[in-house]
């Protein structure tokens, strides 16, 4: 796998975003998915995947504590493409465990909480979703986090047995919102409030002019640690 991997990083390493997900999208043997979070990045590429195709597949986690505004963008999506998004929820047992174990807001207390709580509400249900997913698409760029500074378009997640893709891997926090001006997508209005990176509501704060974009996520962690463990890469 690692080899196609290969291959394909240097058949697309000079290809456009559009270019990859016109090629992604005419692979009718292949379940190709878009995972969704409603944040900006996100939205520029259910767009451009859905104009391309107005099947396109793309999912997304409802992990129970998403802020009310990303609810908004959610229905606000769905009915400007005339779609229903998949909703993948955690199971109602590992939230009962969770609570059991470290009460409602017991990720503030530790890493391993929090890592606890993300498994349950994303992690879990992540699983289910990339089931018999061939190509997992997401939203990540490289200058979002010092986590994904070296990521590559295409990389091999071991844990869900996939190919990742991150077509926007290149693109500047500025061309994502000149995208969606141009096109007028949908955004999630945090966004306007200072919210560069939306997660789980209590998870997530308002980023200071010229702040670090992904500091309002997990604020009272180090920046290594801020990952919920979706995508989590290989050595």
């Amino acid at each position: 796998m690692k080899d196609i991997v290969n291959q394909l990083n240097e058949a697309f390493k000079n290809s456009s975003t559009l270019e990859v997900l016109e090629y992604l999208l005419k692979l009718r043997d292949k379940n190709i998915s878009l995972s969704s979070s409603f944040g900006a990045e996100d939205q520029v590429l259910t767009d451009m995947m859905l104009r391309i195709d107005e099947r396109a597949n793309i999912f997304t986690l409802d992990t129970g504590r998403l802020p009310d505004e990303t609810y908004a963008v959610m229905n606000e999506t769905n009915l400007r493409y005339q779609i229903k998004i998949k909703v993948f929820f955690p199971k109602a047992k590992d939230i009962e465990d969770l609570y059991q174990k470290q009460g409602a807001n017991g990720f503030y207390e530790s890493i391993e909480n929090r890592k606890s709580c993300c498994f349950a509400r994303k992690i879990a249900p992540l699983k289910r979703a990339l089931k018999n997913v061939d190509f997992w698409v997401t939203g990540l760029r490289s200058a979002q986090s010092v986590t994904r500074e070296d990521m590559k378009l295409f990389e091999f997640d071991e844990t869900n047995n996939v190919i990742k893709v991150s077509p926007l891997k290149d693109w500047s926090e500025e061309d994502v919102w000149a995208y969606i001006k141009s096109y007028r997508v949908p955004y999630n209005k945090l966004h306007k409030l200072g919210y560069p990176s939306i997660g789980c509501a209590p998870c997530t704060r308002p980023v200071r002019e010229g702040g670090d974009i992904r500091s309002g996520r997990w604020w009272w962690e180090n920046p290594e640690h801020k990952e919920c463990g979706l995508h989590l890469r290989s050595a």
